[in-house]
């Protein structure tokens, strides 16, 4: 098997969850909720690495997002067991351990989910722009 996981970006998206400038309510709530599982003690965290989501689910362009590399580093237990199973090399593990965002990250995954979640009922017109722009750039991604 051939590493299929690119390394996280030099920064975070502009929708990046994880962002502390990014306006609340653009990603469903069960979107939100799954950066929270990232705080657990790493061998009670999730497997899988979370992805960035610029990219269709399945798209073999897909890497790390910057902003759960930024936030959960070191700790985080998917990109350990993604280099063991060969899913990720090491360079790019190494990029995600060792991440440092250049704009400013929210501590947890809870509070980024907190935020997230806050305005669900009524996002702002910022976030409604930002929702525009993943649906034109996500084939997999379809409101209405």
């Amino acid at each position: 098997m051939t590493s299929t996981t690119r390394p996280p970006a030099p920064r975070p998206c502009d929708s990046c969850p994880y962002r502390r400038d990014v306006p609340s309510g653009i990603w469903a709530a069960e979107e939100y909720e799954k950066l929270r599982a990232y705080d657990a003690p790493t061998p009670h965290q999730p497997t899988a690495v979370f992805r960035c989501h610029q990219n269709d689910a399945d798209s073999q362009a897909g890497r790390v997002c910057a902003g759960w590399a930024g936030c959960h580093g070191e700790a985080l237990l998917a990109p350990r067991i993604a280099l063991v199973s060969a899913a990720m090399d090491g360079p790019t593990f190494e990029a995600v351990v060792t991440y440092e965002s250049p704009v400013p990250l929210f501590s947890s995954g809870a509070e980024a989910a907190d935020h997230g979640q806050a305005d669900m009922d009524r996002p702002g017109p910022e976030a409604d722009r930002l929702v525009d722009k993943i649906v034109r750039t996500r084939r997999d991604i379809r409101f209405g």
